[in-house]
């Protein structure tokens, strides 16, 4: 898988062959948030020059937590090593990264575990109609930083599933059940196995990286130049 693929200046580019993107994240990373949006920005940019299918895989931040969550900040304070004004100042930064791409972040006191969440997005990618997928992980990441709601709970996560055009009564099967839990699993430990350590990560027709929140621009040019190249 190549490096960081942003190029010097944009490339021209005409009607090519359909490109794939790979989002690795999490409901939980707030800069994910901030990716998302610039690059769902730098896609509106390119239009149809550049036709793209865009897969969303899991990537858990904090596998090891409970239902029941912790303190956001406490959570923070103890994995980072910083303190609250550290945290604050950091929160005021994507706050203003966010707005800049579109995101509205909200107050959330708590830090949950993603699982169900990861597990309901494979279902939408796998059964639900075209969309649906990109649709449900927008829903989630507005639940849970634009609204602090609790991306483990089965009621939050029907409600973004139906907001998302997706079947109420087999989104309920599904978080009932452990349906998509292996297979959610191997795709974690896949990526993790292609040298994914930090989120997000978006993977451009399978060797391509290009990671962290970056701003539209950067999406844009790298993604013009990677079609020029495939094309």
């Amino acid at each position: 898988m190549a490096g960081s693929a942003v190029p010097n200046k944009p490339v021209a580019t005409h009607r090519l062959r359909r490109m794939k993107i790979d989002f690795v994240s999490d409901i939980a990373c707030p800069w994910c948030a901030v990716g998302l949006n610039a690059l769902e920005i730098a896609l509106q940019r390119i239009g149809s020059d550049v036709p793209v299918e865009i897969h969303f895989q899991p990537f858990e931040l904090n596998s090891h937590m409970g239902p029941e969550g912790e303190d956001a900040v406490a959570y923070l304070s103890a994995k980072y090593g910083i303190s609250a004004e550290q945290i604050a100042r950091n929160q005021a930064n994507i706050r203003e990264r966010g707005a800049a791409v579109g995101f509205a972040f909200g107050s959330r006191a708590r830090v949950w575990n993603t699982f169900d969440a990861h597990r309901l997005l494979h279902w939408a990618g796998v059964e639900g109609p075209a969309g649906a997928q990109r649709a449900l992980k927008h829903a989630l990441l507005r639940a849970y930083h634009g609204q602090g709601l609790n991306p483990n709970d089965a009621e939050v996560l029907v409600a973004a599933a139906c907001s998302a055009g997706l079947n109420e009564t087999r989104a309920t099967e599904v978080l009932g059940s452990d349906e998509f839990s292996a297979e959610v699993r191997q795709a974690e430990a896949l990526w993790q196995q292609a040298g994914i350590r930090s989120v997000p990560s978006v993977v451009v027709n399978d060797r391509h990286l290009i990671q962290g929140g970056q701003p539209p621009e950067v999406f844009e040019q790298a993604l013009r130049q990677i079609a020029a190249e495939a094309g």
